[in-house]
């Protein structure tokens, strides 16, 4: 990964090298907010191209446009009080890379594009603004079917499609008709430096990363009202690979850092790091693979979250979509292993999507686990509130379904974490804060296999066990300090429970290290 930073840093420096400037008024453009400037930019772009590369300049103003396409070489600088702002019609837009989105819309027209260029950058001071909004506002005035099947027609705000060196850098991306930018099965990309703010219609994610290699996400600053990071995988061809995220401010209507749900590729070699979570209105971490694809080797460190609804989820599940139906297949379910999230720190919103709140999801589907995932140095602070009731609740296992927190709810049968389908999960140094008693286990693993629990902390509550096994095939639990009161340390259910070992625990007022049910044999 440093070989990575020296290539994109001396990537940068090539495009600062050029010389070259095509200012875009001097081929036509009007900067008054009302001139449609594409053809007048789309000539100095391909003016800039031939000429050998360099940098088309939008000075200050306010330069309509709808689709115009990067070429090779070139750099599109945006002066400070520069606007490129995107029309309000949709028939200005084209879309030169279709694919159909998670949902099942038929996606890709976008504002700025860039389609198999090499050696590109999108940089300055200004500011590109979609003007999502007002483009909604026209389009149901004669398109009067339901939102969730006419807004792909909106168009993306930047979309860079198979390239190869990519530099975007310093600029202000707002209010994205769809997606803000996407990147596409593209190579050597830098993001530094850009600030996101689009809200205001549905889908607005902030930074989508699908199918890329060597990408470099650093000091971004997001407002999204989808999901403000996401990497997925929209095509089998090519995966997400040797990635590395840090020093992001993300708030989302949706997730903050999320994999998935397009997932049909795979994610591997994901590094993510000093990163900030706040105000989501769904989860914070969101790790998900459900069409195939292969998630591993991922690590995500030293992330606060403030009033993140749901912090975590882990999905491994069986949906199978395809989203390029015409030159792909079906592929057989995916696989998870090998995730590290180490050094969290959560304040978990009251109001979320489940009723009482709960800190992480963790479930696989019968037959396949999600294998060798680490949580490291957790801490997470919940408004509690559950009852004995809602510690027996039985959650769907939804295997082909869309993953979302509220696709298992809205009752979670343990506060901290619940875990289904899982095979050498480790969980070390986990501790949990309550606002209130809450009477779930602060731990529920069902269908588990070589659990580690360890160096746990937990608050004071009364319940009927602080951890509840079901049907799990060897844990190790040590070191584990509670205040509160519960008939046992660990209760053990199910007839495939075995090899359980509980050692050096520090709970004075729980009466029983070990409580077997009926169909569970003490051993």
């Amino acid at each position: 990964m440093k070989k990575l930073s020296v290539l994109l840093f001396c990537l940068t420096v090539f495009y600062g090298a050029k010389a070259a400037d095509f200012e875009v008024t001097k081929y036509g453009a009007v900067g008054d907010g009302l001139t449609l400037n594409s053809q007048a930019i789309q000539k100095a772009i391909d003016a800039c191209h031939q000429s050998g590369g360099g940098r088309v300049v939008i000075p200050a103003g306010k330069f309509l446009s709808g689709t115009i396409a990067l070429k090779d070489k070139v750099t599109l600088y945006l002066q400070k009080d520069a606007v490129l702002l995107g029309s309000i019609d949709l028939k200005d837009y084209q879309n030169l890379d279709p694919f159909t989105e998670g949902l099942g819309i038929d996606v890709g027209w976008a504002l700025l594009v860039a389609v198999d260029a090499k050696n590109i950058g999108i940089e300055g001071e200004g500011t590109i603004d979609g003007q999502g909004s007002a483009i909604k506002a026209k389009h149901i005035l004669t398109d009067t079917r339901p939102e969730g099947e006419r807004w792909g027609l909106r168009p993306f705000l930047v979309r860079i499609v198979r390239c190869t060196g990519v530099s975007v850098r310093g600029v202000t991306l707002k209010y994205a008709g769809a997606w803000t930018s996407h990147y596409f099965q593209s190579r050597k990309i830098l993001i530094e430096n850009v600030k996101i703010n689009s809200i205001g219609v549905a889908h607005n994610d902030g930074i989508g990363i699908d199918g890329c290699q060597q990408v470099r996400i650093k000091d971004c600053d997001v407002i999204s009202g989808d999901d403000a990071l996401v990497f997925k995988t929209t095509s089998r061809l090519m995966s997400c690979k040797d990635i590395e995220v840090s020093g992001l401010r993300l708030k989302s209507n949706q997730a903050g850092i999320k994999i998935g749900t397009e997932s049909i590729g795979d994610f591997e070699n994901i590094n993510i790091a000093n990163c900030h979570i706040y105000d989501t209105k769904n989860g914070g971490i969101k790790l998900l693979t459900v069409d195939g694809g292969h998630i591993k080797n991922v690590t995500i460190t030293d992330i606060t979250m403030d009033e993140v609804r749901t912090p975590m989820l882990f999905r491994l599940g069986s949906r199978l979509n395809v989203f390029r139906k015409k030159t792909e297949t079906k592929k057989t379910t995916g696989t998870f292993e090998n995730v590290t999230i180490r050094n969290v720190k959560a304040k978990a919103a009251d109001d979320a999507q489940l009723t009482p709140p709960s800190g992480i999801l963790i479930t696989g589907v019968p037959g396949h686990d999600i294998t060798n995932l680490t949580l490291e140095n957790i801490e997470i602070t919940l408004a509690g509130g559950g009852t004995a009731e809602d510690a027996r609740e039985v959650v769907p296992e939804a295997i082909d379904q869309y993953p979302e927190v509220k696709t298992f709810g809205p009752k979670i049968p343990a506060y901290g974490i619940w875990a289904r389908h899982v095979k050498g999960l480790k969980l070390i140094n986990v501790k949990f804060n309550l606002a209130n008693n809450d009477a779930r286990p602060a731990l529920l693993c069902e269908d588990g296999k070589a659990l580690t629990v360890s160096q746990w902390n937990l608050p004071e509550t009364t319940t009927e066990a602080v951890i509840r096994l079901e049907n799990v095939a060897g844990a190790s639990i040590g070191k584990v300090s509670v205040k509160g009161k519960a008939q046992a340390l660990v209760r053990v259910e199910g007839s495939h429970s075995k090899s359980i070992k509980v050692v050096n625990h520090n709970a004075p007022s729980i009466k029983k290290q070990v409580e077997y049910a009926a169909n569970a044999k003490p051993n």
